[in-house]
């Protein structure tokens, strides 16, 4: 895993500072999450490594699904990445330049995961509280898992916050057998 990271850095990096450059952050995050969802889909990824399907064939197919997602300067880029043999690293490439993005707009995800559904007041609450502790602008992401029984589990990058039941459950347990 790490070396596909290390392979997707600089591609990640030139087209982030290029979407920069052209005031098109958007559009790129766009078109990197439509190319990566191509290749990863199976029937592409079976072509990807295949002698008998060449680069401009890949590059054809990945395009036309995208479609308007793809601008000229995108499709350059799909072509680099066929010609050098690295269509199959554009998750990591995306994923990467969505790191480099939120940086640049200190902007973060925040997923609460809650054992019921939150009202607006608790989301507007955890976007509060999260964009202090954080000093970023915050995008709250909400999912429900009632095996949670109660609380919430708050992630953001590597941040994790287990307020669950279930978690202050299983620490009780654990220290009652210690």
């Amino acid at each position: 895993m790490a070396e596909r990271l290390t392979i997707a850095r600089p591609y990640a990096k030139a087209v982030f500072a290029l979407a920069l450059a052209g005031k098109r952050l958007p559009q790129w995050s766009t078109a990197l999450q439509v190319a990566a969802s191509v290749v990863t889909d199976v029937r592409v990824a079976a072509l990807l490594g295949n002698p008998a399907v060449r680069a401009e064939q890949l590059v054809t197919l990945i395009t036309s699904v995208g479609g308007a997602a793809f601008d000229e300067h995108a499709k350059n880029f799909i072509r680099t990445l066929a010609a050098n043999k690295r269509l199959a690293f554009l998750p990591e490439i995306s994923a990467r330049y969505a790191q480099l993005r939120a940086d640049a707009e200190r902007t973060v995800d925040v997923t609460v995961t809650s054992a019921v559904e939150l009202s607006a007041a608790q989301r507007q609450n955890y976007t509060k509280a999260m964009q202090r502790r954080l000093n970023r602008e915050v995008r709250l992401h909400c999912n429900i898992d009632p095996m949670l029984l109660g609380g919430a589990v708050v992630r953001a990058d590597d941040l994790v916050i287990d307020g669950s039941v279930r978690a202050g459950l299983a620490q009780l347990a654990a220290a009652t057998a210690s």
